[in-house]
């Protein structure tokens, strides 16, 4: 297996309680997958902390207490660390490895993986638990090596922190770690110098502390409110407003919109249930937003620069933030607009753009992931025939279920392309799929097969009712990385089931009921 973040510590938890041998890899010094490494100032998950966190033990959920509504990434990292020690995780995983190659042998239905220490392990199945967010970029910025100052990565933060005291500060890109990172460097930033390609839907997270009295409500309650979760859009208890939102009267909209406002967070793409299918519906959404976030920001141009215009609201997925708008207003922050003035080169001493110089000595990039499928691409996984998995998916990820791919027996993929992933609570979801996954495997057992394949026929299906799917909705409207549109040269395609996080999992459960249909069983060499 690969990967010990939320997906790895599970499965390997759940795989060893049925009896399996199991090989953990980990490229990190420890455990926690994206919240071991994405440190960067105002570091939150945009879930709720109560819902962000395992459902398989009520054991885990009555005896850890969160803090905050949402929660900070040492926080999360603290709690994956406590349950890696409570169950014993740690012995079985090999950190400080890369797998960086996976091999099948026909004739024997087994994968053979190597790993960048020159170790090789010879396995019947290959779960790779990689994540859809772990494969940093970092554009390829003309001078970027020359510079002499300090250059940090948002998803390669130091683990001792970085103080920007009286420092002139660049920051590219906006999107969600820059969001987040922003208005914390500009407090202690001599000058911050942000540099925005595209503006993002950014909302207020709402964050505060968690009462003593919400805590025992929650614990005491958390039964229902993971099955409201599990049979939700997105894995979280939330539920839209009864009414459509042009069915709404103009008073009941706004008090909606006011009142998931308030609350705060990237559900307030959720507060009607059509405002993602519906233009008109995303209008009304688009319009309270503009109004509040006008509100916050002194100068009016500055405003324009920083509310988007290019996408329907929640198409690309929304920030939540900490007074990220209100940022701007102070003294020491420069909005720069690559758009109007794109970035030309980097010197020793700074940035050019088409205008001017910018003299700094420290610069961030936050600059994202090559989202999906990133991570995967830097295994060289090869199947029948030889057959590489990026030459697979060179015109786009192909899979079924998001769990597997043709040509590719016994390679179990978790919160992949194809699945709702990053469009669900994702600690839920690698719940669900590591569970579909074991329960799989011991289908196989138990009925003397060797292994399981999607059909071709499957995955074509699966890719198309996806496909069709996303078209049904607004979110094609947008250039996000949900299609790859953030990387050079990526296929436009929208990588993940759109149909909520409910569905998805009837689906599945109906495809394994059925004697795994769209799977070939293989016999026993």
């Amino acid at each position: 297996m690969v990967g010990a973040g939320f997906a790895g510590l599970y499965a390997l938890h759940r795989f060893r309680s049925q009896g399996l041998s199991v090989r953990v890899f980990e490229g990190a010094p420890d455990v926690g997958g994206t919240w071991y490494f994405n440190r960067y100032p105002g570091a939150r998950c945009d879930v709720e902390s109560v819902d962000y966190c395992y459902s398989f033990s009520d054991e885990l959920q009555q005896e850890w207490t969160w803090t905050e509504k949402y929660a900070t990434q040492s926080e999360i990292l603290a709690y994956i660390n406590w349950v890696a020690d409570k169950l014993d995780l740690r012995r079985d995983i090999t950190f400080n490895t890369r797998v960086v190659g996976a091999v099948l042998d026909e004739q024997t239905v087994r994968w053979t993986v190597s790993t960048d220490a020159g170790e090789s392990v010879v396995a019947r199945f290959v779960v790779m638990a990689t994540g859809p967010l772990s494969a940093s970029i970092t554009p390829k910025f003309p001078g970027l090596d020359s510079f002499r100052g300090e250059i940090y990565h948002t998803a390669h933060w130091p683990h001792e922190g970085v103080d920007f005291t009286g420092k002139r500060v660049a920051v590219i890109g906006t999107g969600s770690s820059g969001v987040q990172s922003i208005p914390i460097i500009a407090e202690q930033a001599q000058q911050l110098y942000v540099f925005q390609r595209t503006p993002n839907y950014s909302v207020p997270a709402g964050n505060r502390p968690l009462t003593a009295e919400e805590i025992a409500d929650i614990k005491a309650n958390y039964a229902e409110r993971r099955r409201v979760s599990w049979r939700s859009g997105g894995g979280s208890p939330h539920v839209a407003h009864p009414k459509l939102t042009m069915d709404a009267t103009p008073e009941e909209r706004r008090a909606a919109f006011e009142t998931r406002w308030e609350l705060g967070g990237v559900l307030f793409s959720k507060t009607f249930a059509d405002q993602m299918v519906s233009l008109d519906a995303n209008e009304e959404a688009r319009k309270f937003y503009e109004e509040k976030i006008r509100s916050v920001i002194d100068d009016p141009d500055l405003a324009d620069l920083l509310i988007p215009d290019d996408h329907p609201i929640g198409t690309k997925r929304i920030c939540t933030d900490s007074n990220y708008f209100q940022t701007f207003n102070r003294p020491n922050v420069t909005l720069v607009s690559v758009k109007k003035t794109p970035i030309e080169s980097i010197d020793e001493t700074g940035i050019t753009t088409a205008e001017t110089h910018f003299d700094i000595d420290a610069l961030v990039l936050a600059t994202g992931f090559d989202a999906m499928t990133g991570s995967l691409a830097k295994i060289d996984i090869v199947g029948r025939a030889g057959q590489r998995l990026v030459q697979d998916w060179a015109d786009g990820p192909r899979t079924y279920l998001g769990l597997g791919t043709d040509g590719f027996p016994n390679l179990f993929l978790v919160s992949g392309p194809g699945a709702p992933a990053v469009l669900a609570n994702m600690v839920l979801h690698a719940e669900a799929h590591v569970n579909w996954i074991s329960d799989a495997i011991s289908y196989l057992d138990e009925n003397g097969y060797a292994g399981i394949e999607p059909t071709a026929d499957a995955v074509d299906s699966w890719i198309a009712e996806c496909a069709q799917r996303a078209e049904a909705t607004l979110f094609t409207k947008a250039n996000s990385w949900y299609l790859g549109a953030n990387v050079p040269g990526k296929p436009r395609q929208f990588m993940l089931f759109i149909g909520g996080f409910g569905t998805y999992l009837d689906i599945c459960n109906e495809v394994a009921g059925a004697g795994y249909t769209g799977f070939d069983l293989l016999k026993a060499p």
